[in-house]
Protein backbone atom coordinates (compact mmCIF):
# COMPACT_ATOMS: atom_id res chain seq x y z
CA UNK A 1 0.00 0.00 0.00
CA UNK A 2 1.37 3.37 -0.95
CA UNK A 3 1.15 6.49 1.16
CA UNK A 4 -1.36 7.85 -1.32
CA UNK A 5 -3.55 4.72 -0.91
CA UNK A 6 -3.41 5.11 2.87
CA UNK A 7 -4.50 8.74 2.60
CA UNK A 8 -7.44 7.76 0.39
CA UNK A 9 -8.38 4.94 2.77
CA UNK A 10 -8.35 7.37 5.71
CA UNK A 11 -10.52 9.76 3.69
CA UNK A 12 -12.98 6.92 2.97
CA UNK A 13 -13.15 6.06 6.66
CA UNK A 14 -13.81 9.68 7.46
CA UNK A 15 -16.60 9.81 4.86
CA UNK A 16 -18.10 6.63 6.35
CA UNK A 17 -17.93 8.12 9.84
CA UNK A 18 -19.63 11.28 8.62
CA UNK A 19 -22.36 9.25 6.90
CA UNK A 20 -22.92 7.24 10.09
CA UNK A 21 -23.20 10.39 12.18
CA UNK A 22 -25.71 11.87 9.72
CA UNK A 23 -27.80 8.69 9.90
CA UNK A 24 -27.74 8.70 13.70
CA UNK A 25 -28.67 12.39 13.78
CA UNK A 26 -31.55 11.80 11.36
CA UNK A 27 -32.85 8.85 13.37
CA UNK A 28 -32.54 10.86 16.58
CA UNK A 29 -34.47 13.80 15.12
CA UNK A 30 -37.27 11.56 13.84
CA UNK A 31 -38.21 10.50 17.40
CA UNK A 32 -40.03 13.84 17.77
CA UNK A 33 -38.65 15.19 21.01
CA UNK A 34 -41.02 17.88 22.32
CA UNK A 35 -39.69 21.40 21.69
CA UNK A 36 -40.67 24.61 23.43
CA UNK A 37 -39.41 28.08 22.57
CA UNK A 38 -37.36 29.63 25.33
CA UNK A 39 -39.45 32.81 25.13
CA UNK A 40 -42.60 30.80 25.85
CA UNK A 41 -40.90 29.07 28.77
CA UNK A 42 -39.36 32.20 30.26
CA UNK A 43 -42.51 34.37 29.83
CA UNK A 44 -40.63 37.67 29.40
CA UNK A 45 -38.50 36.98 32.51
CA UNK A 46 -34.72 36.51 32.65
CA UNK A 47 -34.87 33.79 35.32
CA UNK A 48 -37.18 31.04 36.53
CA UNK A 49 -37.12 28.19 39.02
CA UNK A 50 -37.83 24.57 38.14
CA UNK A 51 -38.86 22.08 40.83
CA UNK A 52 -37.59 18.65 39.80
CA UNK A 53 -38.11 15.79 42.25
CA UNK A 54 -38.12 18.22 45.17
CA UNK A 55 -34.92 19.96 44.12
CA UNK A 56 -35.03 23.54 42.87
CA UNK A 57 -33.09 24.44 39.72
CA UNK A 58 -32.67 27.94 38.35
CA UNK A 59 -32.80 28.60 34.61
CA UNK A 60 -31.59 32.01 33.54
CA UNK A 61 -30.69 33.97 30.43
CA UNK A 62 -27.20 35.44 30.55
CA UNK A 63 -26.04 38.81 29.26
CA UNK A 64 -24.78 36.98 26.16
CA UNK A 65 -28.29 35.53 25.63
CA UNK A 66 -27.28 31.97 26.61
CA UNK A 67 -29.25 29.68 28.91
CA UNK A 68 -27.71 28.42 32.15
CA UNK A 69 -29.31 25.82 34.42
CA UNK A 70 -27.95 25.63 37.97
CA UNK A 71 -28.93 23.69 41.07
Amino acid sequence: MTTNDAIHQDADLSDAAVATRKTVATNHASKEVPRIKSGDLMQQKRELEIDHAGRIYRLRITQLNKLILTA
